[in-house]
């Protein structure tokens, strides 16, 4: 069995690659190629355990991620949400590796909005906005700089010692983008003039305001994925031209910011697609500049799993990891 570590894993394996992935992993699911049961939740003496398992037909590969929600593990001075994601030899059914699942949740989560902000953000868009500086913000930033050319990224916290305190350590981070990062103090401000909105957070609220989102914007929700959480606005669900989701089923049974305007007939299921749609129709992104587009995910086993075993490949060809 092979060991990836984060470390090992960064050496090997880019954003890009990782969005690429995680297109080629939604077009299956869309195509129906691929079992993704429902994840089994077990609470146990002081958090929840979940098991996440998924099968991709043909390639055979199959895998699952396990990952923990122990609150209390930080007076221990561990990881709150331990994971790991484990993949299987599709020859012989033995478990082959063994992956970093905190990192691979963060990598295949930024990628799977960056290839829905390239399949629908505008050729032309150069500047954005990050809202929320958790622990899944800087793959969401690094997957916003790969796949557009931006000029700048206004970055937001409703904690504002530790939004600018993120902000200073990205301006290091992606210094190579050669973006301007600045910390938002007039976050209406920098909605209006934003070509691409990221909101990533667990807020019960909408995180912005959607009377001041301009035509042409395309908007990720990526942060709230229960039926309590709602942080993209309900008029932007309603007026957004092309709305897309990762999946229909996780969506529509997690997140309430979509749940509830479908609840209230703002929108019907009917309005939705899948990203693995636009993948395999291309006709079916962006038509014109003016369009507001809108991209929901609470995510999905099939972005684990496929991601896992190419990262598992490339690090058996290049020798990458430790054999036990």
């Amino acid at each position: 069995m092979l060991v990836l570590t984060a470390k090992d894993i960064e050496k090997i394996y880019s954003m890009k690659d990782a969005i690429a992935a995680d297109k080629q992993a939604l077009k299956i699911y869309t195509q129906g190629d691929s079992d993704v049961p429902l994840r089994i939740n077990f609470d146990v003496q002081n958090g929840q355990c979940l098991f996440m398992p998924a099968h991709i037909r043909g390639s055979d590969i199959v895998g699952i991620k396990i990952v923990s929600v122990f609150p209390d593990n930080t007076k221990l001075g561990k990881p709150s949400v331990p994971a790991q994601v484990l993949m299987l030899d599709p020859q012989t059914g033995e478990v082959c590796a063994m992956l970093d699942g905190t990192f691979v949740t963060q990598l295949r989560t930024g990628a799977v909005q960056g290839a829905a902000t390239d399949l629908l953000a505008r050729k032309d868009a150069s500047r954005a906005v990050l809202i929320g500086t958790g622990g899944q913000a800087i793959s969401q930033l690094e997957a916003m700089l790969t796949v557009r050319p931006l000029t700048n990224v206004a970055i937001f916290d409703i904690d504002h010692d530790k939004g600018k305190q993120f902000t200073e350590q990205m301006k290091k981070r992606f210094v190579h983008f050669s973006t301007n990062l600045y910390f938002s103090e007039n976050l209406d401000d920098d909605i209006s003039q934003a070509d691409i909105i990221t909101s990533v957070t667990t807020s019960k609220v909408a995180t912005f305001n959607g009377a001041k989102v301009k035509s042409g914007t395309h908007i990720n929700g990526v942060g709230a994925y229960t039926p309590q959480m709602h942080e993209i606005p309900a008029n932007i669900v309603e007026k957004a031209d092309i709305r897309v989701l990762d999946t229909k089923d996780g969506v529509f049974a997690e997140a309430g910011d979509i749940i509830d305007p479908i609840k209230q007939k703002i929108v019907t299921q009917d309005d939705f697609l899948e990203l693995g749609d636009l993948i395999i129709n291309p006709q079916k992104c962006r038509q014109n500049s003016q369009q507001i587009t809108l991209f929901k995910t609470v995510g999905t086993a099939v972005l684990d799993v496929y991601v896992g075993y190419d990262i598992y490949l490339k690090a058996k060809e290049q020798g990458i990891g430790i054999n036990i």
